[in-house]
């Protein structure tokens, strides 16, 4: 059996190198095939060298030069002011930004912190339609984000030239977007100033000779509104006061829809300083956003005459220690007494300006003495006994389009009293 064995073992032995020898004989048949030879050696001994292709260096070479390839990308990158992307219909130029690119991230840090805002004199525009009523109202560009080339098309090209222009991810503008889906686009524009500004022809051509006064309103959405039924309204000027929210917060943009850049707004206005800003012999009036204040005034008591709001008055404001009696208080000259009458009566026929309050405080007391000495009055939106008060922006809106309704009923008279003469 082992003669057996080792026969076999010795008939089967050839047969392994000889597949094997073959087996790599074709693999080096093909690897050869493959190369591209400098010399080529015949059987004779002849040599010929073989040209290599324009450009191409050998091995050695090629790896030695190519080592220092990414660094020099690298340091391209870093500076990307140097390889700008352009579209050729427009020859406008724009950055992309590189992994770690903290352009985006600085800027928004400032636009989002008031005091920053405040201190650059930037702020944040987000969405293609808010940028373009911006652009056109003449707001100053600074710098524009984008994740698509398509949205910084659409915006007018005059205005882009000498702004930075800077190609993001879709994902980094999320990150800082406080919309619920981003547009794609976020704008750094300088802080627009009311008398530089260009505003609609429409928008001036159905101006009224009606003011908004904002006082101590500290909720950008309320804001927002009431800045967009100002420009519905026709309002010729919105004024805000200090303790009001800022007007160009990026949630106060959101919520005006573009109102910003069709009315005039002046911001962080000293109470002092209010009656520079008014038309001559404007007349103040307060809105009245106390519910219970309609049941006071319909008392024939002269002792319970405003005692109603003016306690909720006196319960957030610095004179609260004073709570002595209240007819004291009006005595004392502090604590001015206005007239109340309903908000559907006239008073349109001068120049007004509605002072609006906050929903938590109300309105202030400087609020009360400028409209005191004007001759203004409150103006009361009754309400269903119960119910304490309307939302600010709902009562500015009902006040300010009921100003417009009288407006134009005057001016109807007006001109009926013409046509007959």
């Amino acid at each position: 059996m082992a003669a057996l064995a080792r026969g076999v073992g010795f008939a089967m032995r050839p047969l392994l190198p000889v597949v094997h020898t073959w087996d790599l004989e074709a693999r080096r048949w093909v690897r050869a095939l493959r190369r591209s030879p400098v010399k080529v050696v015949f059987p004779s001994g002849e040599v010929v060298e073989r040209k290599r292709a324009p450009g191409k260096l050998p091995r050695k070479a090629a790896s030695e030069t190519s080592r220092p390839e990414p660094q020099q990308e690298q340091t391209v990158q870093v500076s990307p002011s140097q390889t700008p992307s352009t579209w050729e219909e427009s020859g406008i130029r724009y950055d992309k930004a590189f992994p770690g690119d903290r352009r985006l991230s600085s800027v928004m840090t400032i636009v989002k912190s008031r005091p920053f805002r405040e201190k650059q004199g930037k702020i944040l525009l987000e969405g293609r339609r808010l940028i373009a009523d911006a652009l056109k109202a003449g707001a100053v560009p600074k710098a524009f984000f984008f994740s698509r080339l398509e949205y910084i098309k659409e915006l007018p090209l005059d205005k882009l030239k000498g702004v930075s222009l800077i190609k993001v991810k879709f994902e980094d503008i999320k990150d800082w977007s406080d919309l619920v889906t981003p547009r794609g686009i976020m704008g750094i524009f300088a802080k627009p100033d009311h008398v530089k500004m260009t505003y609609p022809k429409t928008q001036l051509h159905h101006s009224l000779p009606l003011l908004l006064i904002c006082d101590n309103l500290r909720d950008p959405g309320n804001l927002g509104t009431i800045l967009r039924s100002a420009a519905g309204a026709g309002c010729s000027k919105v004024l805000l006061t200090k303790g009001c929210v800022d007007a160009w917060e990026p949630k106060v943009l959101r919520a005006g829809m573009g109102a910003h850049f069709q009315v005039p707004i002046i911001n962080n206005l000293e109470w002092e300083t209010v009656p520079n800003y008014l038309p001559p012999d404007t007349r103040v009036y307060v809105a009245d956003n106390c519910g219970l204040y309609a049941q006071a005034q319909m008392s024939d008591t002269a002792s319970d005459r405003g005692l109603v709001c003016d306690r909720r008055f006196l319960k957030f404001r610095k004179y609260a220690e004073e709570e002595e009696d209240l007819e004291t208080g009006a005595r004392k000259g502090w604590l001015p007494e206005l007239e109340v009458q309903s908000y559907d009566s006239d008073w349109t026929e001068a120049p007004a300006a509605v002072v609006i309050g906050g929903e938590t405080y109300g309105v202030s007391l400087e609020s009360l003495q400028l409209a005191e000495s004007t001759g203004g009055k409150r103006l009361l939106i009754p309400v269903v006994p119960g119910v304490d008060s309307l939302n600010s922006a709902m009562a500015a809106s009902i006040l300010l389009f009921e100003g417009k309704r009288q407006l134009r009923l005057r001016a109807e008279h007006l001109s009926r009293d013409r046509s007959y003469h």
